[in-house]
């Protein structure tokens, strides 16, 4: 019966991908959306397999324990209604609702998860509690996501389609994260619809109405799952809409709103605790070291301090752009992250001296440049798996990735390859 149900929803949804205005006005046509999704489907169906077969070994129960506790929820909808919309807002805690940075005792750092299985166990009431058809669904749902930001690329690089396409979906390990069943698809899509909304109402010169909802809820998602990602959004978007409107002051304004925001950062706590965000990093760094993995490594202890966490940027940095490098591979899994690490690292040499200039939104490149090493330095202070560190990351890649492919000067580097390897069969023939 599953097997039938994956195959009607699969053509169901391959069908559905092609319909939606979202979809279709992104420029990418039919077959490609099609591509897009059943690739997402694969990427999910290959996630649940290794989760499933290799959990143990690649430390990744949580998409089937997400599963396992949704189906619990999707019995308790019909069961008890009441209690399965209520229980959520419970709070076991002393502090009830308090410790909203808190990794431990906290109702917010568990509200990540029981929303995440709150919206499986609705996907359920269709699935019928089947984890793979699950995936089709989550794979729809989660393509807005990567789509909305292929449309902004696509104004800000004109007539770069393929780099723009390739960088935006087919990142190897943002495909992977992002299309099982875990909280990253979810994340993703959120952020995606904040810089499309955002792009787009800065473009038309006001905040239409009908932006203003998808722009609350995307908050809101980001709230229940990634809350400390608002803390390095805001200042982020902040410093986009004033650049946007003063073009000519773009270094300016994001150098002065981020020393701003680094001194409210480390200041805001003598106003109040609650405000504690240094002692909030360093917390998350000690629950971490709390964790076990086969990817594990020692760096120092953090501090709620400003000279501390200067001296632990370069290693941050160090770890979240250079690792895993070919000393860390233990087993394919390693293997497949360094070699992607490895030419990313190609890629950005390749920008670095061979680049061009096309773009129309010096402002958004500037946002995700912001926006993106301010979450690879919260990764790198508190996070000490590469596993994790290559999950976390992934979610940026597009914003990085994007401009660096679409900048490079390719007609340039394959006139240099052409002509060297013209010219060696020139000196080849002459030699014969």
């Amino acid at each position: 019966m599953y097997y039938l149900l994956f195959a009607g929803y699969l053509c169901l949804f391959a069908w559905l991908v092609t319909v939606p205005g979202f979809f279709r006005k992104s420029g990418l046509s039919n077959a490609q959306l099609i591509i897009l999704f059943l690739l997402k489907v694969l990427a999910g169906i290959f996630y649940g397999w290794v989760g499933n077969y290799y959990g143990q070994f690649a430390y990744m129960y949580d998409t089937w324990a997400y599963h396992e506790v949704s189906l619990v929820e999707y019995d308790l909808l019909f069961q008890n209604p009441s209690e399965y919309f209520l229980n959520l807002f419970h709070s076991g805690y002393e502090n009830k609702f308090g410790n909203f940075f808190a990794s431990e005792n906290s109702w917010w750092n568990d509200l990540k998860s029981n929303m995440f299985i709150k919206f499986l166990s609705l996907i359920n009431v269709l699935s019928f509690g089947n984890y793979y058809v699950n995936v089709i669904f989550y794979s729809f749902i989660t393509l807005t996501g990567p789509v909305a930001l292929y449309r902004v690329f696509s104004e800000v690089f004109p007539g770069k389609k393929v780099q723009v396409l390739l960088a935006t979906f087919l990142i190897p390990s943002f495909m992977y994260w992002t299309s099982g069943i875990h909280k990253d698809g979810l994340v993703v899509m959120a952020i995606s619809f904040v810089i499309y909304h955002v792009y787009f109402s800065l473009k038309e010169n006001r905040f239409r109405f009908y932006r203003v909802f998808p722009l609350l809820i995307a908050f809101i998602i980001i709230l229940s799952f990634r809350n400390f990602l608002l803390v390095i959004l805001i200042p982020a978007l902040l410093a986009w809409i004033l650049s946007y409107k003063f073009p000519k002051r773009v270094p300016v304004i994001f150098l002065s709103v981020y020393f701003i925001s680094g001194l409210l950062f480390f200041t805001l706590r003598y106003l109040s605790p609650a405000f504690n965000f240094p002692q909030a990093v360093v917390d998350k760094q000690k629950a971490f070291k709390k964790l076990q993995g086969n990817s594990g490594f020692d760096f120092p202890e953090l501090k709620p301090t400003v000279g501390s966490f200067v001296i632990n940027t370069p290693r941050a940095l160090s770890s979240t752009t250079l690792r895993p490098h070919p000393g860390d591979v233990k087993h394919i899994l390693s293997m497949a992250a360094a070699s992607e690490t490895a030419f990313l690292l190609l890629l950005f040499l390749l920008f670095l001296f061979w680049r061009t200039n096309g773009t129309k939104s010096t402002s958004f490149i500037w946002f995700c440049i912001f926006f993106s090493f301010s979450l690879l330095l919260l990764i790198g202070f508190t996070v000490n798996f590469l596993g994790a560190i290559v999950r976390y990351r992934s979610i940026i890649l597009p914003l990085l990735l994007v401009p660096v492919i679409s900048l490079i000067d390719w007609e340039r580097i394959y006139s240099i390859l052409f002509n060297n390897i013209r010219n060696n069969h020139n000196v080849s023939n002459f030699r014969s």
